[in-house]
């Protein structure tokens, strides 16, 4: 609890009016940079998704009908389609690079809150302690696993879109295409052989994966704090 240096009685609502304002406008930043930056990765997984359209109604009917003008109309749908995915990987992979460092920071606080939020949830529940505290920290902890969550689920659409990219590119009759557009699948083929994912650190690549194991390592930590205190 925040310290005051005044008479606490007298100063009873300003000191009430203080915590409420400070809490909100937290709370406020906390959830206004999580929605941004998810509205950012939702615009990638958006982009990957329209790489995928493209892809599907470029080959769509028209390898039927060979001349050349089928031929030109379906290599310029392609390139679009390879230029959108590519930028879609360049504009995921600046967002990540620029917030790096805040995301490692946010990662090392939420693993240390959540662990020291469960071994006072631990000691409420062990010790009798009022509710209210109790339902303090049950609820921070909920609210650091969910944006958690949000976070990594985020990183994992990002994965899968680009992963249905390589699936639509190799599931469509690319093999009855002109050589020149067989080339540009191929290197869509390519680019889909390695995992696309976005990696902070080089630590942590956010997927569902990441969460769970976050959430082990608090849990880890949580019990190495239990037993140290025994």
């Amino acid at each position: 609890m925040t310290e005051y240096f005044v008479n606490q009685e007298k100063y009873f609502y300003l000191i009430l009016l203080h915590i409420d304002v400070a809490t909100c406008i937290g709370a406020i930043a906390y959830i206004a940079t999580g929605t941004m930056l998810i509205g950012y990765l939702k615009h990638a997984c958006g982009m990957f998704k329209i790489a995928s359209y493209r892809i599907e109604q470029a080959m769509m009917n028209k390898i039927l009908k060979k001349n050349v003008k089928n031929e030109i109309t379906i290599y310029k749908a392609m390139i679009h389609a390879v230029d959108i995915h590519r930028k879609a990987m360049k504009y995921a992979e600046f967002l990540i690079s620029n917030f790096e460092g805040s995301f490692l920071f946010l990662i090392t606080v939420s693993v240390c809150c959540l662990s020291l939020n469960l071994f006072r949830i631990f000691q409420s529940i062990t010790f009798g302690n009022s509710k209210e505290e109790f339902l303090l920290h049950f609820t921070i902890a909920g609210v650091i696993l969910l944006y958690m969550f949000l976070a990594n689920y985020a990183g994992q659409e990002i994965t899968d879109h680009n992963n249905h990219v390589f699936s639509t590119a190799y599931n469509i009759r690319w093999y009855t295409a002109p050589l020149s557009i067989q080339k540009l699948i191929l290197f869509l083929l390519q680019r889909g052989s390695k995992t696309f994912s976005l990696n902070v650190g080089g630590l942590f690549q956010a997927s569902l994966k990441c969460f769970a194991s976050l959430t082990s390592t608090s849990i880890s930590y949580f019990t190495v704090i239990y037993s140290t205190q025994q």
